[in-house]
Parts: C-alpha cells; sequence; structure tokens
C-alpha cells in the first residue's frame, strides 16, 4: 500500500498548469431572459436566410401553412403544430434549401361572429338590429387584433417565416382570389343548387359540412311507434284488413321523435324477412298500464320482434303468417288528431333498412335524414315538406305542433331538447298509436363550433358535385382519388384515412347562411334559376372585391356589377362560402401568384404545388381535404406533393384537455417559466404521429433532457478554447479512440439527414442524446480528461482529442439547430461572436474516410470489457477499498480473443485508472481490484511509477514533467 507520503505531495501549486475546461457559456440556460435577445439579435431571420440561400442558388422547397384561426392566445396544440412547421423550416435550410414559408390566418366563420354578437348583446343591441357592414367591420378589426397577438406569441416560440407578408383569409386581395376560385367552380358547371337534407345547427342557423362535426355520446329519447295499415296489394292475404280482426299497425323505431310530424313514408327491406304478429297477453305487476293489448295486430321483422315486443311489455304473442310489406299502405299516426296528417303513407324498398336493431322498418321524414331523402326520391316522389325553420322550431304550418323547438338556441338551455319531442309523444299517446318509449345514449354529431347537437333539415343550398365529369372526364371524386395515390403521406396510413373519407362523402355543401364570410359573390337568373355566366360580370365582381374587400357585395348597387344586364332580371346571392373553401383557396392567393409560371421575379419565389401541407389528423376532412378538391376541381391536381399529420396533445394521465377539468398546460407559460427551447425540446422527443402527452413530470424529463444536452456542449466550449486550425490533426494521425468518435459522427450524420429528410424529428434529437451521454459523456469526454487537462498542449493526443471536439461541436451546433435554436444560437456565438448566425448554416459535409466500421467493432468490445471493469470499480468504491478510479490497478483476466481489441491502446487510460493489467486466461473477464502502489503526481493525481523520475520535478509523473516544463519554458 502506498504510505502517507506517496499519497499528500507537497510543494509547487500546480493547478494553473492544468488546462481546464473555460467558457463563459453558463451551466444553466436561463432561457426565459436570454431567448428575447437572440430574437433581437436575429431581426429578419427569416429574410436574411432566403437572401442567402437564393444567393447560393439553392433549390427551393415550399412549406404552405394551414391556418389557424384568429381567436384567443395560442394554446398546446398551436405550439405543436407551429414548432413542427419550424422544425420543417429551419431544417431545409440547414439541409441547403431555399424555404418559402408564409404564416397565414383563417379569419371568417361562426366563432368570430359569436364573440361579436357578444360584444353586441352586451352594449344592448341585438344582432338583427346592427347593419351587417357595422357587424363585419367589427369583425374584422377582432380577427386583425388576435393576428397581430398570435403573431408575437409564435415569434416568441421561436417561429420562423414570413411574418411580413403574412396571409389572411379577410385580406381583401384573399377575399377577391376565394371569389375567384369559386367562379371557377360556378362556370365549369359543377356548381348546382340543391334541396336537400344537410346537418344544420339551429343554435348557428346555419348548414354545417362534414368536417364542421363532431361527435359526442348523447341521450335521446326513443319511441317505438305504429303506423295503421290502411291498404294492401290483391297480393297479399284476404283477411289482411278483415273486420273480425283489429287493424294491423306496422312499427317503426326512432331516436328523433320530433320528425314524426314529417313522415311521409316507411321503408323496409326487401331482403328481410317479415311477419304479422297477434299479441295474446301482456306482463302482469307493471307500475304502469302499457301502450299495447292482447288482439293487436303488429308487423316487424321477424328477427326483431321479440326486442319490439319486450320494449313493449308484451308477454305472449302468436306470429299469424309472414307479410310482404310491398303494396301496403299505412295512414299516418296523428291522421286521427288533426286532418293536415290525412294523407296516405307508403312503403318503400330500401337498401340502407337492416335487420340489426329497430323494427325491420325505417320511418322515412325526406326533409330530415339522407337516406330517407334519397329513397323518396328514388320512388318518383318530388315534393319535400319543410317542417323546421332556421331556429329549429316547427313552421305555424305544421298541425299541432307550430312553433315547438326541437332545441334550445338561447339561455343556459341551449343545445338542450326543446318541447317538440315530448309534445309528439303526447300526441301519439292521445292518438292511440305509441307502443312503447324509453332513452338511448348514443354517438350523435354535434357542431365542432358550438358543442350543440345538429338535426337534419331541407334547405336549398349550393353543393359542388363530385361525380359530375371534367373537362378531363374524371370526375371530382376520381380526380381527387387519384391525386391522394399520386401523394406522400407521414404517416403513411394517412392515406387510407382520406381516401376512405373522400369515396363516401357527398356532394360539397359550400353555401352558409351567415354574416361574416366571403360570398358566393354571383348573381342567379329568375327564370332559369341558374348562375349567370358572364366573364365580364366575374371580373368587376372580383376587381370590387379586391380593392374593397367582401363587404363591397353587399353595399353596392348591382348594376355596379351587373353593366348592361338588367338588374330585375336576377337575384343576388347573399350567402357566404363554408370557411373550409376559404382556407382551401389559401394555395390559390399565397402560392400561385409568387410562382414563376405567373411570371414572379421577386425575391419571395414560391412553387405550385407545395411541397408540404402539414396539420394535425383531424384535418383530413378538413383543410387537407377542402384543399384537395379545391385544387383537383380547379386545376386538376392536388395542390400539395405530401402531406404530414400529428396528433393530438393530451394531459399526462393520456386525457383529453379541458379548461373545466384544469388539466390544460399554458405553452406561453412553458416559455416564461422555463424558455420556448424546452417547450420545442418537448415537441422533438414525442412521436408526434400519435396522441402526445404533456404535463409537469412530462416537462421535468424534457428538461433533464435539455441539460445532458446544454452541459455536453458547454464542457465542449471549455474544452476547445483558444482552438485554432494551426492545431488541427490530419485524420491519418488520429489515435484509435479518435477514429471511433469519428465514425459515429460519420454514422449519425447519414442518420441525421436521412431523419430530417423525412421529419422523423424524434429520430434526431434522440440518438444525437444518446451519443452525448453513451459516447461522448462516459466514454470520449472520461478517457481523454487527463489527456485534455494534462498533456502538452502540441502532444498528438490532445490536438487529435480537441480536432475530434471541433467536429463534434460543429456538426451538434448544426444538427440540434433545428429543435433548439436559441441554444445552440448562444454556444456558436459564445465561440463565434463574429462566426454570423448559426441558423444561416448548413450541415458540415462529412468526410468519407471517416467511416471506420473496424474501430466501431474495436470499440464495442472494448465497451463489453469496460463495464465489467467499471463495475469492479463501483463494488471497490462502495467498499470503500479505493476512493476513486486513480486509486486503482485493476488486473483484468479473460480470454484472449476478448482483449484483442486493446492492441494499441492504454488500458489504463480506458478504464481511467493509474494503472492496469491484462492477463490471458479463463473463459469470462473477471476483474481483482489491485490499489496503485506508487507515489501520487501532484499534477494529474495518477499513482504510477515514473513519478519523481524528474529530478526537476520530483513530484510529478514524466509525463506531467515534460508537460510543465515546456509550460515554463513558454513562459520565461
Amino acid at each position: 500500500m502506498a504510505d502517507a507520503d506517496h499519497d499528500t505531495p507537497t510543494g509547487r501549486d500546480y493547478r494553473d498548469t492544468v488546462f481546464l475546461p473555460e467558457t463563459p457559456f453558463p451551466m444553466r440556460g436561463g432561457l426565459p431572459q436570454k431567448e428575447p435577445l437572440i430574437l433581437e439579435q436575429w431581426g429578419d431571420l427569416y429574410g436574411a436566410l432566403r437572401k442567402q440561400r437564393q444567393s447560393e442558388g439553392a433549390p427551393l422547397y415550399v412549406l404552405h401553412d394551414g391556418p389557424p384561426y384568429a381567436n384567443g392566445d395560442i394554446h398546446i396544440g398551436h405550439a405543436l403544430n407551429k414548432t413542427l412547421k419550424d422544425f420543417v423550416v429551419r431544417s431545409r435550410f440547414l439541409l441547403g434549401y431555399d424555404v418559402d414559408y408564409v404564416p397565414g390566418w383563417d379569419c371568417h366563420g361562426l366563432p368570430i361572429e359569436w364573440k361579436i354578437e357578444e360584444q353586441f348583446r352586451a352594449k344592448g343591441r341585438r344582432k338583427d338590429e346592427v347593419s351587417k357592414d357595422e357587424f363585419r367591420a367589427a369583425c374584422r378589426e377582432y380577427a386583425g387584433k388576435y393576428i397581430d397577438l398570435q403573431r408575437d406569441q409564435f415569434k416568441r416560440l421561436g417561429i420562423t417565416g414570413d411574418f411580413a407578408n403574412r396571409y389572411a383569409t379577410m385580406d381583401y386581395a384573399s377575399e377577391a382570389a376565394i371569389v375567384a376560385e369559386f367562379h371557377k367552380f360556378k362556370n365549369s358547371g359543377q356548381l348546382y343548387r340543391g334541396s336537400k337534407p344537410v346537418m344544420w345547427s339551429p343554435v348557428e342557423r346555419t348548414a354545417l359540412a362534414d368536417a364542421e362535426i363532431e361527435y359526442h355520446d348523447h341521450v335521446s329519447p326513443t319511441i317505438w311507434v305504429k303506423f295503421p295499415v290502411t291498404g294492401a296489394s290483391d297480393d297479399h292475404e284476404d283477411d289482411l284488413l278483415s273486420f273480425r280482426a283489429s287493424t294491423p299497425s306496422i312499427v317503426i323505431w326512432t331516436t328523433t321523435p320530433w320528425t314524426i310530424p314529417a313522415n311521409r313514408a316507411i321503408s323496409y327491406g326487401p331482403e328481410i324477412s317479415y311477419g304479422l304478429y297477434e299479441v295474446t297477453a301482456m306482463e302482469e305487476g307493471l307500475e304502469f298500464e302499457p301502450w299495447a293489448k292482447p288482439g293487436d295486430r303488429l308487423i316487424v321483422a321477424d328477427k326483431l320482434a321479440e326486442d319490439v315486443f319486450k320494449a313493449a311489455k308484451i308477454a305472449a304473442w302468436t306470429r299469424v303468417y309472414q307479410i310482404n310489406p310491398s303494396g301496403l299502405e299505412c295512414a299516418h299516426p296523428l291522421a286521427a288528431l288533426d286532418s293536415g296528417y290525412g294523407f296516405s303513407v307508403p312503403l318503400l324498398a330500401g337498401d340502407h333498412v337492416t335487420d340489426d336493431a329497430g323494427t325491420g322498418f325505417v320511418h322515412t321524414a325526406p326533409g330530415h335524414g339522407a337516406d330517407d331523402f334519397e329513397v323518396w326520391k328514388a320512388h318518383g316522389h318530388h315534393e319535400v315538406p319543410d317542417t323546421v325553420d332556421p331556429d329549429g322550431a316547427y313552421y305555424p304550418s305544421v298541425p299541432l305542433f307550430a312553433g315547438l323547438k326541437v332545441l334550445e338556441t338561447e339561455g343556459k338551455k341551449t343545445g338542450k331538447f326543446g318541447p317538440a319531442n315530448g309534445a309528439v309523444m303526447e300526441k301519439l299517446i292521445e292518438a292511440g298509436n305509441l307502443l312503447a318509449r324509453g332513452r338511448l345514449e348514443h354517438s350523435y354529431p354535434h357542431s365542432w363550433r358550438s358543442k350543440a347537437p345538429v338535426i337534419f333539415r331541407n334547405t336549398p343550398q349550393w353543393f359542388i358535385r363530385m361525380d359530375e365529369p371534367l373537362k378531363s372526364g374524371d370526375t371530382l371524386r376520381e380526380t381527387a382519388l387519384q391525386a391522394i395515390d399520386d401523394t406522400a403521406f407521414h404517416p403513411a396510413g394517412g392515406r387510407n384515412r382520406i381516401r376512405s373519407m373522400v369515396e363516401g362523402r357527398p356532394d360539397w355543401l359550400v353555401s352558409r347562411q351567415r354574416a361574416w364570410g366571403t360570398p358566393l359573390a354571383m348573381y342567379i337568373d329568375k327564370q332559369t334559376g341558374q348562375p349567370l355566366h358572364d366573364p365580364e360580370v366575374d371580373a368587376r365582381i372580383v376587381a370590387a372585391v379586391a380593392k374593397g374587400g367582401a363587404d363591397v357585395w353587399f353595399t353596392a348597387p348591382d348594376s355596379d356589377f351587373l353593366g348592361t344586364h338588367d338588374v330585375s332580371r336576377y337575384e343576388k346571392v347573399e350567402d357566404i362560402l363554408d370557411v373550409w373553401f376559404d382556407s382551401g383557396s389559401t394555395h390559390a392567393f399565397t402560392l400561385d401568384p409568387r410562382t414563376a409560371e405567373h411570371g414572379y421575379t421577386g425575391d419571395r419565389p414560391a412553387h405550385w404545388p407545395a411541397d408540404l401541407y402539414l396539420e394535425g389528423s383531424d384535418q383530413h376532412r378538413g383543410w387537407f381535404q377542402s384543399s384537395l378538391l379545391e385544387g383537383c376541381g380547379t386545376r386538376g391536381r392536388a395542390p400539395f406533393k405530401a402531406v404530414l399529420t400529428h396528433g393530438f396533445t393530451l394531459d399526462e394521465k393520456g386525457e383529453k384537455m379541458s379548461k373545466s377539468k384544469g388539466n390544460t398546460t399554458d405553452p406561453l407559460t412553458i416559455i416564461k417559466e422555463s424558455g420556448a427551447d424546452i417547450l420545442r425540446l418537448w415537441v422533438a422527443l414525442v412521436d408526434y404521429s400519435e396522441d402526445q402527452r404533456i404535463g409537469k413530470q412530462i416537462l421535468q424529463t424534457t428538461v433533464d433532457a435539455y441539460r445532458k444536452l446544454r452541459n455536453t456542449v458547454r464542457y465542449l466550449l471549455g474544452a476547445l478554447a483558444g482552438f485554432d486550425e494551426a492545431e488541427r490533426l490530419p485524420y491519418a494521425d488520429m489515435p484509435p479512440l479518435e477514429k471511433f468518435i469519428l465514425h459515429r459522427l460519420h454514422e449519425l450524420d447519414g442518420q441525421v439527414r436521412a431523419a430530417y429528410d423525412e421529419y422523423r424529428f424524434q429520430d434526431v434529437v434522440r440518438p444525437v442524446l444518446e451519443f452525448c451521454s453513451s459516447d461522448l459523456s462516459a466514454l470520449y469526454f472520461d478517457v481523454r480528461k487527463d489527456s485534455l487537462y494534462c498533456d502538452r498542449s502540441d502532444s498528438i493526443r490532445r490536438r487529435a482529442a480537441r480536432t475530434v471536439m471541433d467536429e463534434v461541436f460543429a456538426r451538434l451546433t448544426a444538427w440540434l439547430a433545428p429543435l433548439t435554436p436559441f441554444t445552440m444560437e448562444e454556444a456558436w456565438t459564445t465561440r463565434y461572436p463574429d462566426g454570423g448566425s448559426n441558423c444561416a448554416r448548413v450541415i458540415p459535409q462529412t468526410p468519407a474516410e471517416w467511416e471506420n466500421a473496424d474501430e466501431a467493432q474495436r470499440w464495442a468490445k472494448v465497451q463489453t470489457v469496460l463495464e465489467v471493469v467499471n463495475e469492479a470499480l463501483e463494488a471497490a468504491r462502495r467498499d470503500k477499498v479505493i476512493g476513486g478510479a486513480l486509486d486503482a490497478w485493476p488486473v483484468v483476466t479473460g480470454p484472449a480473443d476478448a482483449f484483442a481489441a486493446f492492441d494499441g491502446l492504454d488500458a489504463a487510460e480506458v478504464f481511467r485508472t493509474s494503472g492496469a493489467e491484462l492477463v490471458h486466461g479463463g473463459e469470462a473477464v473477471t476483474v481483482e481490484v489491485r490499489l496503485a502502489d506508487y507515489p501520487k503526481c501532484a499534477r494529474s493525481w495518477r499513482k504510477v511509477p515514473d513519478v519523481g523520475s524528474d529530478p526537476d520535478y520530483p513530484e510529478l509523473s514524466a509525463r506531467d514533467a515534460d508537460a510543465v516544463r515546456f509550460l515554463d519554458a513558454q513562459g520565461a
């Protein structure tokens, strides 16, 4: 054992001769204070990057922004979405592209209308007391306020883009372009006016498209209703309507009692087996008297008879015979109460009818259901009754129920059932035709804005045809499906999702009965009912909107647009366009005008189609689809080459975020408390293609990962203090460990480039984190610490280490620049104050000679032995045999092939011990931890035999004595 004199050197203080890391780059990020300063330094970073790349002749890449809604502060969904887009923009700049990205905002639509209605109500004014001009002006001002607010919040997040030339759907030029795109559909014959049931929101008083619908659990009343049979064709049994037996009734089941007044038919399935049943006994001991009674004769599907009778409390029955519903006629169940229901109700064959649930018959109200409408029309019926007004109340002409509301549209009960359902059920009881009733919880369509239930309601609306041949000969549906096949999807499953939606979607409903939006700016010939096709009229409309905004359509006299046409002959359409048509047209005014094909020669070039559209997975039925249909309908293809989708952000428990639950995570709070780079790193770490989770614990994990990255960069900066090109060592002179680290850089370089190219940001940050943790911190930095601190400044080993660390720094700061741009900018400018912005760099080219599979194999074997040695050293430390690794001189025994990898290496250096012996023997690697029984070097603290071998420096090892002599000579 070394004696006390060996362990405690005395004499000169050698601390000032050790090359300890030096850097002003702090350990703590201080991001909330530092990031705003960096944003100031960047200035118009995006403009500078485009200018630089264009001067370099870089290829163009276009990311088209899906517009967020200009309403409120940004939330975590905004932060995820915009950060992913920023990853794309910055990584494409990093890969050497000139990147076109113009942030935009969706401004029209109901959410803003509601806010403005609230503001006017607070002043004691109802919407109908406010002129459309004043109302639209208030909406425009409101949207403009939140565009400015969200823009500043996005910038604080580090989002880079052409904010100076941002687009908004409410800009005059945008509205004009949207009108021009609408005119293309009008003039190509794809547009038509149809009266059919559409999803209608009584709360919002407008039609809604599929993309504006979301499904929630909802409890509805259910009723089984009897329709008395009043007529039958000759092929039915003679006694069917015999006076000897009670009149048979067909039984229907529905979850919408309020639609019974609109009933005009009953649909049946031609392949379903039906029976005529007679009730023989009712259940006994009930607390109420059932509406059925012995002797009643009911017609239902055989498969469902038992379920129906159970609901009606029927205890016993007899199947009289099989019956074919074809040729039967019924009375309306309310006919006995009002002559307004005295019409005949026919039986119609329909493929939509099943015997999976209900009664096997479908109550058919053609004004309130898509299937109902289609089967009614298919059987030659044309008149569709209007029973419910825009507020969801029965029209005055509806017998028994005039004015009653289906849904409440005002006050605290908004969205709840109105009195209509109850009133209909009471009248059915009075008429003796309610067989049973109940309640059902089921998935029901709701407006995604108001969260209130919607109804199907027959209204005249404007549609774009999905199945009318275009100039190409293909229909819009066929063209869109081909475009989907031609598009790259990330993840790939998105293709099937949007494809199935487009395959089954109805015609595109594009009209809305609201005030704030882009109008369907066209005239209808009152004599023909068809839109006016006049290029000069269209041109005047578009020019006027471009000059004065869409408001001009509602304020200017018709003669300003119609010119020589007879004004009295034409009807102005004042409906507004579906907001999805607005946003689906954004490519037309954001990209098209800046393409070479349109003669653009400025410094903001774009191309069409865009390289990428990126939004949440819900946009398969929203913006992706409306853009797809708009592009295919006007240009014959999609306006994008690729589509990337991300999931939704949930809380730490995997639950949907809700203010009422108190489980939301505010991105602005994260930025204020921890910094934008922390939020950005969280985005980089998650698998964005699936739903992600966020919360305090998850963010703490992100902070820990950030510290690893920051500490790695900080160590590199400290170790590289004073490094210059004269110190750089050629690859051929590199020791094996340096060649291994350069191989890892070569390997990672390929992985990072491929991951960025394929938008796999998680596959950038996770391998880089692992590299920092395992290859650098746990191996390279630890092994080379002694050389960096104590070797002569001109030694091969130290020069090699600093050369490699320079290469590592150059790549880490580039690879991570798109993900944590503030921190990498701080690191880069700390080392190179006059080196320009780190964001302007491209990934350094990696020499092919760095690829070295042999060194990779060698160090894999070395690390296998190293793990065993480290475990033994840790055990010896726990047992207080040694204080630290430099107290040890391990003897490692094992088979020869286990040590072959150590040829040319200093085992003690690899083990971070003062010395080591490798002994061949045995089948497994074993370690005996012996003490280093030599004096302790006063400078490096290694305990080695040559301490004191240099008489000028008796307290140092030979290596350290040489290093100090070199330093002393330089200082002399």
